[in-house]
């Protein structure tokens, strides 16, 4: 008989965010992000656990009171080796297979994590991803899925510090050594320009918005797409924060 592996959703956060700083707990049509993040991974079918993966700075403190009040397991670890500090919080939670979420993704699909997992589990493949080197889904509604073994292997052998930083880039700078599944977003959906993630003051009005619009109507578990229908139909919510600019990994 197969053993299921142990799925745990392992979420990056940290209050000290160079551009817009405390912004894991700043609200979102009254609830805070990492709250509307947490609450929609709760939704998924496929976890078994969900961490929050954080900092020992003193700043990280408020943020780990707050996963301690709302019952979500805490971590903390490394700042600047993030890749240490994932690893360490998924041996922690005694993960076998690890769902990367960062934690400035508060409008995060609970169905595109579950496809993500899915996808790993009835494949013979080493990750499974949205965001490698074809991007097709718009930000913020990015899934990554992959072996702890794998990931600790990386930790141990690699010393590059992008590689720390950035906790997945060297599964998609190394293809000739993992077997990689790329989840192609459906055509209805293909705004890889779109940002549906938290950065930026321009951000997090983007996202009241939208939540004060879909909330009323669908819940606070609405997916991708109601978002997209929304921003089709009113276009001007995109202009928000569309101008807004992403960081490379190198």
């Amino acid at each position: 008989m197969t053993i299921r592996p142990r799925v745990v959703a392992s979420i990056e956060a940290r209050m000290g965010s160079s551009r817009l700083p405390g912004k894991v707990l700043m609200h979102i049509n009254g609830k805070p992000s990492l709250q509307r993040l947490v609450d929609r991974l709760r939704l998924c079918r496929s976890l078994d656990a969900i961490v929050v993966a954080t900092t020992l700075n003193e700043g990280d403190d408020p943020l780990a009171k707050w996963c301690a009040d709302y019952g979500v397991a805490c971590f903390r670890g490394s700042e600047k080796d993030v890749l240490n500090r994932v690893v360490e919080a998924n041996r922690f939670m005694r993960s076998d297979l690890i769902v990367e979420i960062t934690g400035d993704c508060p409008l995060t699909d609970p169905q595109i994590v579950d496809l993500g997992v899915e996808t790993f589990l009835t494949h013979s493949v080493d990750v499974v991803s949205n965001c490698g080197s074809s991007l097709t889904w718009p930000m913020g509604q990015y899934v990554q899925v992959f072996p702890l073994a794998l990931l600790a292997d990386v930790d141990r052998l690699v010393e590059d510090a992008a590689v720390h930083e950035h906790v997945s880039l060297y599964f998609y700078e190394h293809p000739e050594k993992y077997k990689l599944i790329e989840l192609l977003s459906p055509q209805r959906w293909q705004e890889p320009e779109w940002r549906m993630q938290l950065d930026y003051p321009e951000d997090l009005q983007f996202l009241n918005e939208v939540y004060a619009k879909l909330e009323p109507i669908h819940g606070e578990g609405f997916g991708i797409e109601e978002v997209v229908s929304l921003l089709r139909r009113e276009p001007e919510l995109i202009a928000i924060n569309l101008h807004c600019q992403e960081k490379s990994a190198r």
